[in-house]
């Protein structure tokens, strides 16, 4: 398929699925022949490749994002990192930050990365796990397996960056990240975050 056979509106539904610029979305389209949800893999792969050389670099600018949501009772904080004041002042760094505070409102997690979670937690989730599997009669030589496969869902669920994103289930939190690293051409961090609720002590 040749480019002049690239709609413009394949074209755009491909840019808001990704983020990826206009020419590299075309360049994709063509590549897939015209296949949309090819050219979207495509881009996330290249879109990782470019992320994973930017991934050492210190990322000492950003923002503080406030998300109240409707209702006033439940209110998020996130701090959003990037290399320079420049790009954390672009419309789509904030707009990053905005949809994560929102996932983090929607989908409650309890740390950014699976790196993040205390060593005990995940060791008593292991320990149940396995005392589940053990009850529904599994063989000893597949309980480890079943364990394992566990607690890759349950960190899905708590950590921000492995979960399915609120509005593509499709993708996760961190492919949304790693398209918007891809779109401004610098490393972006979730430092941190912590989420409200009226009545309650704490983050919840």
């Amino acid at each position: 398929m040749t480019s002049t056979t690239i709609s413009a509106q394949a074209v755009k539904e491909l840019r808001d699925r990704t983020g990826a610029g206009m020419m590299d979305s075309k360049k994709a389209l063509v590549e897939a022949d015209g296949d949309l949800e090819q050219a979207t893999k495509l881009l996330r792969e290249k879109g990782m490749a470019k992320a994973a050389k930017k991934e050492g670099r210190a990322t000492s600018e950003g923002l503080i994002h406030a998300y109240i949501h409707p209702g006033d009772k439940l209110g998020v904080l996130i701090e959003l990192n990037c290399e320079t004041d420049f790009v954390a002042r672009t419309e789509d760094f904030r707009t990053l930050a905005k949809e994560l505070a929102m996932q983090v409102a929607a989908a409650s997690p309890l740390v950014v990365r699976a790196e993040d979670l205390p060593e005990n937690l995940v060791e008593q989730e292991r320990e149940l796990y396995r005392k589940q599997a053990k009850n529904e009669g599994k063989p000893d030589q597949v309980v480890e397996k079943i364990v394992d496969g566990r607690v890759r869902k349950y960190q899905q669920e708590v950590c921000l960056l492995l979960q399915p994103y609120i509005k593509d289930q499709d993708q996760t939190v961190s492919d949304l990240l790693t398209a918007t690293v891809a779109k401004l051409g610098e490393n972006i961090s979730v430092r941190r975050f912590v989420r409200f609720r009226l009545g309650e002590d704490g983050s919840a």
